[in-house]
């Protein structure tokens, strides 16, 4: 199936890895011209090297902190210089922190806060005028089943989730007359290298592969697994597609069925 995203310039924030570079990689499949950045330039580059040898000119790769609007602009200013504008927008960058309550401090509250509304409000503020200008224009929020299903030992960040999913919703609506798409992915637990580094942290005598179902099914995940970066990024290139024009203000859990809300 032709999704129709030959030809178009999308971005993708946090490209370095996991579901971000699946994504790349996908995208690229279908013939768009990609544009993704991440903190650090260096691991971006040998990350996407090989996809940079297929793809040419129709990848741009960028040291861009999404918390900083300069840079965000820099960036965004690239990507038009290089492609010509911006037809679609992936906010993935962002990470999760592992703390209760009691061990949360002011300054975790800040900087969790910080980076999940940063990474969605800056990139879009510098993309916005460029997506209004696209035929096609869409946004995807990366975010988590923990915006609507908190957990105690990750309290900042479910809190920072719930208020970038209430966020999408109005750009959703705000942005429709512009003919801007707005949806969110919410995802479960996805093998990535946060997990990678959690296994290696334990030092099991246990394969990763039986360890994470343990994780998996301690945390309801009833498919049994942790799901693949690829299987994320397959529903995010759809709703990035032209062919689901009337999909907006949506949210999408990629989770294995782990929500238990209806």
């Amino acid at each position: 199936m032709d999704l129709g995203l030959n030809g178009l310039s999308c971005v993708v924030t946090g490209g370095s890895s996991g579901v971000g570079l699946a994504l790349v990689s996908l995208l690229l499949d279908e013939g768009a011209c990609v544009a993704t950045c991440a903190r650090d330039r260096a691991r971006l580059d040998t990350a996407t090297a090989s996809l940079t040898e297929s793809a040419g000119e129709r990848l741009l790769t960028y040291g861009c902190d999404v918390r900083s609007a300069n840079e965000s602009e820099q960036f965004m200013a690239a990507v038009v210089e290089r492609f010509g504008g911006v037809d679609g927008l992936v906010n993935n960058a962002g990470q999760s922190r592992m703390k209760s309550f009691a061990d949360t401090t002011w300054a975790d509250w800040n900087d969790e806060l910080d980076l999940k509304f940063a990474a969605v409000v800056k990139p879009l503020t510098a993309a916005l005028a460029h997506l209004r200008r696209s035929a096609v224009g869409a946004v995807v929020n990366v975010n988590a089943v923990l915006a609507r299903q908190p957990e105690p030992h990750l309290v900042a960040t479910s809190a920072a989730r719930a208020g970038v999913l209430n966020l999408s919703k109005n750009l959703a609506t705000e942005l429709a007359v512009d003919g801007i798409r707005v949806n969110s992915v919410c995802l479960g637990v996805i093998d990535s290298g946060q997990w990678r580094r959690r296994y290696d942290a334990v030092s099991p005598e246990e394969s990763f592969e039986t360890w994470s179902a343990a994780v998996a099914a301690d945390r309801g995940v009833v498919l049994g697994r942790f799901g693949t970066p690829f299987e994320v990024a397959y529903v995010i290139v759809m709703l990035l597609s032209p062919r689901a024009p009337f999909v907006t203000g949506s949210s999408l859990d990629v989770g294995g069925g782990v929500g238990r809300y209806v």
